[in-house]
């Protein structure tokens, strides 16, 4: 064997082994990766009971409602469509109707989303990326979401308005 068919076995070889490796991990990953939804994909793409997505959007106003036990549920819209969400657990000090809320878990048979866990919007001016883009693709974005300059919270219009009296 020559020197160069040595040196294209040895390249062979690992290009073999990379590719081998890359399935490996692919494979592994394949279980943990969680997709995001939107309410309407989830009408549009027909997603099976029992697969694991994340299901972003607002908290519909006057679709909050508290049971026994930390069970709470409410429907999340995009505006275009609406999904009923179940979750069980304390939610986020941040949660409240009419935010943006990005929730984990899975459809089940009646088409109710079970929640395993639900994230809240940290503050008035962020909203998830993925969330913002399906907004603004369904036309329900409203243009000072971005525009807001740093500081211009709560405290900073209570402490512009002057002292509280």
């Amino acid at each position: 064997m020559t020197r160069k068919q040595r040196r294209l076995m040895m390249i062979g070889g690992a290009g073999v082994v990379l590719v081998v490796a890359v399935g490996l991990v692919l494979n592994a990953m394949r279980g943990s990766i969680v997709f995001f939804s939107t309410p309407q994909m989830v009408h549009e793409q027909h997603i099976e009971a029992g697969k694991r997505f994340r299901l972003g959007g607002v908290v519909e106003p006057g679709s909050l409602s508290r049971g026994e036990q930390l069970a709470v549920a409410f429907k999340v819209s995009d505006g275009a469509a609406t999904v009923p969400v179940a979750f069980k657990g304390i939610l986020p000090d941040l949660f409240r109707e009419g935010q943006g809320v990005i929730a984990e878990g899975a459809l089940d048979t009646a088409g109710v989303f079970k929640a395993d866990t639900v994230l809240a919007k940290h503050d008035e001016t962020y909203m998830p990326k993925e969330v913002a883009d399906a907004l603004k693709k369904q036309g329900h974005w409203k243009d000072d979401y971005e525009k807001k300059p740093p500081g211009a919270g709560p405290a900073a219009s209570a402490s512009a308005a002057g002292p509280a009296r």
